[in-house]
C-alpha cells in the first residue's frame, strides 16, 4: 500500500508540473498557443503527453500526437484517431463532455477516469486536459498529460511512468 501511495504522490507532482508550466505560459486571461510551449521543457513528461486537435461544426476531438509512454495504455497507437476510434462509446461520450468543458470554459481540466472500459478495472488514468489558443482566447489545441495509477496486478506491471 505505501508503494502505491508513492506512485500516486509522484503522479499528483507530475500533473502539478504540467499544470505550472502551461499556467507560467499565460499572460493574463490570454491562452498560451501551440508555439510557446516547448518540448525540452517537459522532456521527462514527453511519453505521456498528448495534443489533441480541437474541430469545429460539430465540436469534435482528434488526437494529432500521442507519446510512446501512451501505447501500452491503449494497446495500440492513437496518433490521427478519433475519439470513437480509440473509446468504446460510453469512454468516447466521457471524453467529449470533458474536452467539450475545457473548451468552453477556457480552463485546464483534471479527473480520473477507469480502464474497466479497456478490460483493466484496477487501473485509472489521472488525467490534466490543458487548452492551447493561437488567437489567446479561442482554444484549437489541447496539451494533454496522463498517469496511470491503481493496484498492480499483473507482475512487473507499473502503468505509466514519466521518463
Amino acid at each position: 500500500m505505501a508503494a502505491q501511495i508513492g506512485a500516486s504522490a509522484a503522479a499528483a507532482r507530475a500533473h502539478e508540473e504540467m499544470y505550472s508550466y502551461w499556467a507560467g505560459l499565460r499572460r493574463g486571461a490570454r491562452l498560451p498557443a501551440r508555439g510557446d510551449v516547448d518540448p525540452a521543457a517537459l522532456k521527462r513528461l514527453l511519453p505521456t503527453v498528448s495534443l489533441i486537435d480541437i474541430r469545429r461544426e460539430p465540436l469534435d476531438f482528434r488526437v494529432r500526437l500521442a507519446g510512446t509512454g501512451l501505447y501500452s495504455v491503449y494497446g495500440r497507437e492513437i496518433t490521427g484517431r478519433a475519439l470513437t476510434d480509440v473509446y468504446n462509446a460510453a469512454a468516447a461520450d466521457y471524453w467529449r463532455q470533458e474536452l467539450t468543458a475545457v473548451v468552453e470554459e477556457r480552463r485546464a481540466g483534471v479527473g480520473v477516469h477507469s480502464l474497466s472500459w479497456r478490460g483493466a478495472s484496477h487501473l485509472s488514468i489521472l488525467w490534466l486536459r490543458l487548452p492551447l489558443a493561437a488567437n489567446g482566447r479561442d482554444a484549437d489545441l489541447i496539451l494533454s498529460y496522463d498517469t496511470v495509477v491503481g493496484v498492480q496486478s499483473e507482475p512487473g506491471f507499473s502503468g505509466i511512468r514519466a521518463a
